[in-house]
């Protein structure tokens, strides 16, 4: 196969977010076979390099071309033979804030990203993510201005919480949520955004973090 010959070119140029161009490269290699290759063109941010080698060395995928264009890189890869994670992530999420719901997303992202197997417990005011028509908001007097922080995450490549949930359920994550938090915050477990949502208390999720080798508590 040439240099030239690609299943998919994605012009992410713009996005500085890694799990947002991953998930992009992602799904285009989803639907190509071994060999086949993916190019992808991003703005020069120092932290796409790192992140995007290290998502291949994890996957099996290869990252066989990295050139530079001014201030456009180039990546092309190829997909690797399938290759199966032993890891599990068990995360428990416990803030509803706009900022405070980047890291516990996103590392969860990253890690269904590399094919380990990943489980979300939402419990107090993280509850409402999972509620019809929820929007994320920053905390204390910042509140009312929430859009603007919002539009500028959006362009760099933090898609909206709901969005990022979405993302890590087609790629396998489980999401439980705590009974008494939904009772406390009034969110309907009958009518929840998300299908396959596991109600439960502690002892329930206490077994899959039993199972887990990574654990992340936000």
């Amino acid at each position: 196969m040439t240099d030239v010959a690609f299943k998919t070119s994605l012009d992410l140029r713009g996005k500085t977010i890694t799990t947002f161009i991953l998930y992009e490269a992602h799904h285009a290699l989803e639907h190509a076979m071994v060999g086949e290759r993916v190019e992808i063109m991003t703005d020069a941010f120092p932290a796409i390099e790192p992140d995007i080698a290290a998502w291949c060395r994890t996957t099996g995928n290869r990252l066989v071309v990295v050139s530079a264009d001014g201030e456009t890189r180039r990546y092309v890869i190829e997909k690797g033979p399938p290759k199966e994670s032993t890891h599990k992530l068990a995360a428990v999420i416990s803030d509803d804030g706009l900022f405070e719901l980047l890291s516990p997303l996103g590392f969860a992202l990253a890690a269904a990203l590399e094919g380990d197997d990943v489980s979300l417990y939402f419990l107090g005011p993280a509850v409402r993510v999972l509620a019809p028509g929820y929007t994320a908001k920053m905390h204390g007097l910042g509140r009312p201005f929430s859009r603007f922080p919002r539009s500028g995450l959006a362009k760099t490549g933090h898609v909206p919480p709901q969005d990022k949930i979405t993302q890590l359920q087609k790629l396998g994550a489980r999401l439980y949520a705590c009974g008494p938090s939904m009772d406390h915050y009034k969110v309907d477990p009958s009518k929840l955004a998300f299908e396959g949502v596991t109600v439960c208390e502690y002892l329930t999720f206490m077994e899959q973090m039993h199972s887990a080798d990574i654990h992340l508590f936000v």
